[in-house]
């Protein structure tokens, strides 16, 4: 009987969710290959495939790391935070994903209570 329950929610949920086509990240580039970055939007990151979603969210790490004159990266918080960053923008695909960037990685600071330098 549980097991019955398990499989019908299972069902359910998946037919609720909606499907999208995954698409290539390059699909996004200029005509001479460049991709605006902040111009990108969460459905974009949502919809592409894994591997190109790596990718960019590695960019984007480099890019607020270097930003913020930091020359290490902790791969276990990167990917975890490129998780968030995914479930983020799969619930507010209309967002840039700079700006979804910036509301994970607030929340993450408040929940684990780093405060940045003035």
């Amino acid at each position: 009987m549980i097991k019955k329950a398990l499989v019908l929610s299972a069902a359910i949920i998946a037919l609720a969710t909606p499907v999208y086509a995954q698409v290539e990240l390059k699909t996004y580039a200029d005509s001479n290959g460049f991709i605006d970055v902040q111009k990108l939007t969460c459905a974009q990151l949502a919809n592409t495939f894994q591997e190109d979603a790596d990718h960019l969210t590695t960019w984007y790490s480099g890019w607020y790391n270097g930003l913020a004159k930091k020359h290490m990266m902790n791969v276990g918080r990167a990917k975890a935070l490129e998780h968030e960053l995914i479930v983020h923008c799969k619930a507010n695909p209309g967002k840039k994903i700079i700006e979804a960037i910036d509301v994970v990685f607030k929340a993450y600071r408040t929940e684990n209570n780093i405060k940045l330098k003035q």
